[in-house]
């Protein structure tokens, strides 16, 4: 029977540098891995690029996380993103900051950032055992026994590092939270964000693969608010930015960032996302242009949007395209500018935790130590990364939360 001080289980981001700083301080660690090669969702992430964080300072982050985002202060103040920049730079990773303010690795390729924390774990010391699901979790006195496929492993403290649901094809499949509640742990009912959306629209499926790369998206109930004939009540969620149209729905950025208002609440049965397809004109100066405009309606809405987009919403609306914009009566004017500014497109629901880049939920952060990642419940035990209540919009602020609450909990065993 093995005996390690750290036992840390999932190698992903906030894994890696769990083990590794723990490591580095003498303690004898085991970093568990149930996959057969560690960081399999750092691999997927960001198209196989891996957005490493936002290019932002602390307090950017924690205001990105809203609520949850003071839970992060002791965490971000150990490895900020302007650190974690210069540690994988350190260790042969050069980085990049795209106009989104999303920082790569310059070679766009994520196998080089978990080769990175490869060798990082390596010179630290630590035992990366591949392969290796952990079965259970008892506990064994003031320490833990865990048990695996290939036997049984005692160790005085554990960090759970285990990620949340999202991506389950990544082995993220959730045992982390059956664990915690077993060690007396209260779990935030999971659920998908940063999810693609589902809409039964046809004129929306048939604009699949179209890209707008600027639109403001508003979450809404339409039981509260008819989202078309005035303007909504206030919205669930709203965001701006790239936005895509698909076979089954709608995703891009700004979609994924606004979806954990619809998982929130999936029996709604009445979401809509209310578009503003031109979030840079007033809609007294949409107004001014259309009125003063003399090509044709589809003319002028071609110059701000994409020709197939022009004519779904000018179908949509039951506008005829080959008028010209000064005939348009007042009522047809006012109809084209809640086409353009207010187009409300229904929500089913979202894709779940297969497509979800991050799991809402998981570990109640009112039961954490957030100056060391302890559990107040259960002594010696930690949590990192995923497998805590913690989710920020797309952009590198998941993974700067992992890396982050990782070193964090390493420092601290």
């Amino acid at each position: 029977m093995a005996n390690y001080e750290v036992a840390i289980i999932g190698a992903g981001a906030a894994g890696f540098l769990a083990a590794t700083q723990a490591a580095r301080r003498g303690l004898r660690v085991v970093l568990l891995e149930k996959n057969r090669k560690p960081g399999v969702k750092i691999l997927m992430s960001g198209g196989t690029r891996c957005n490493l964080t936002q290019a932002t300072d602390r307090r950017g982050i924690v205001e990105a996380f809203g609520p949850q985002g003071s839970f992060l202060h002791s965490a971000l103040s150990v490895l900020g993103p302007d650190e974690l920049v210069v540690l994988f730079e350190a260790e042969g990773v050069p980085t990049k900051v795209e106009p989104t303010g999303k920082i790569f690795p310059v070679s766009n390729r994520a196998v080089d950032v978990v080769e990175a924390l490869r060798r990082m774990l390596e010179r630290s010391g630590a035992e990366l055992r591949l392969d290796e699901p952990v079965v259970s979790i008892e506990r064994a006195g003031d320490g833990f026994s865990i048990s695996t496929p290939r036997g049984e492993l005692q160790t005085e403290k554990i960090v759970l590092t285990s990620g949340g649901q999202s991506y389950p094809g990544c082995g993220t499949t959730g045992e982390g939270y059956a664990w915690a509640k077993q060690l007396g742990h209260k779990i935030v009912p999971p659920r998908p964000a940063l999810v693609p959306l589902l809409s039964d629209a046809p004129w929306v499926h048939e604009l699949s693969g179209v890209t707008v790369p600027d639109v403001l998206v508003r979450i809404v109930d339409a039981n509260v608010s008819e989202a078309k004939q005035q303007p909504a009540a206030k919205p669930l969620a709203e965001r701006r930015g790239s936005f895509l149209f698909t076979h089954f729905g709608l995703s891009g950025p700004v979609v994924m960032d606004v979806s954990r208002a619809v998982t929130a609440r999936p029996d709604a049965g009445a979401w809509q996302a209310v578009c503003d397809f031109v979030p840079a004109l007033h809609e007294q100066q949409v107004s001014e242009q259309i009125a003063a405009g003399k090509q044709t309606v589809l003319a002028a809405i071609a110059e701000w949007l994409p020709k197939r987009l022009a004519e779904a919403l000018l179908a949509e609306s039951g506008l005829p395209g080959n008028r010209r914009v000064a005939e348009l009566s007042k009522k047809h004017r006012n109809q084209l500018l809640l086409a353009l500014k207010r187009m409300p497109i229904p929500i089913r629901g979202s894709q779940g935790f297969k497509k979800a880049e991050v799991t809402a939920g998981g570990i109640d952060l009112r039961e954490v130590d957030s100056k060391t990642m302890q559990s107040k419940l259960c002594p010696n035990l930690y949590f990192a990364g995923e497998v805590l209540d913690l989710d920020g919009p797309i952009g590198g602020y998941n993974f700067q939360a992992a890396f982050s609450t990782g070193w964090l909990a390493g420092q601290s065993v």
